[in-house]
């Protein structure tokens, strides 16, 4: 569809190797009246590591937002890449300056490829449907407070469905395996004490994926 650009293939095998952020409209009291959420995703864990809520695009802004998030997260150099569609706060100068400044890796989607970012695009779907999401915020105070209790829900409270059934903070911080052992130990002493209700035998928990793809390459 787009020879001219090449298809981006990005493998994470574990936290804060890949990074996947987009931004997205969240409509305001009145009509053409929009904030604009800016949320940094984790590929790997799922984990939102940075986002912000302000009243318009900028690179700048982005260039903020990006430089916090890896410094809270202590990313070293040559250790990242972040990757994108090709919005202009993500292709302004600004970023791509900070990018080369702290040694991480920019990848940008093909134009008008929307599963050329599908985690983040996944995410923006869960905030969207979820049942409290409103029509419209009646301030960007409003805006951030949801995004706040949501935002905390989501790291520390959702079982993702894409992390065996884990909490994404539970995966970020490396403690998927201390979780699988102690999941695995309660199916096994009830299976222990009612082996006829488990008809395909000893359970056994479910695996987290050991690598995560942006367009995996073709076998």
């Amino acid at each position: 569809r787009h020879p001219q650009y090449k298809k981006p293939e990005l493998l994470a095998t574990g936290p804060n190797q890949v990074w996947s952020w987009d931004i997205t409209k969240l409509k305001g009291p009145e009509k053409w009246n929009n904030y604009y959420l800016y949320v940094i995703i984790d590929i790997f864990s799922r984990y939102v590591v940075g986002w912000m809520i302000v009243r318009r695009e900028n690179g700048e802004l982005a260039e903020l937002l990006i430089s916090e998030t890896c410094s809270r997260q202590g990313i070293d150099e040559s250790q990242l890449l972040i990757h994108s569609d090709r919005g202009s706060p993500m292709t302004s100068k600004a970023v791509a300056l900070l990018l080369s400044d702290l040694g991480v890796t920019k990848s940008l989607s093909r134009p008008h490829v929307s599963n050329d970012n599908p985690f983040s695009e996944s995410h923006f779907k869960t905030l969207k449907y979820r049942p409290t999401f409103p029509k419209r915020f009646g301030s960007i105070e409003d805006a951030r407070a949801f995004c706040q209790i949501f935002f905390n829900w989501y790291n520390t409270e959702h079982y993702h469905s894409g992390l065996a059934l884990m909490t994404p903070t539970t995966v970020h911080h490396g403690a998927a395996g201390t979780c699988n052992r102690r999941r695995q130990a309660v199916l096994s002493r009830a299976f222990e004490k009612h082996p006829e209700r488990f008809f395909n035998g000893r359970p056994k928990v479910l695996r987290l994926p050991k690598e995560v793809w942006i367009n995996p390459p073709s076998k």
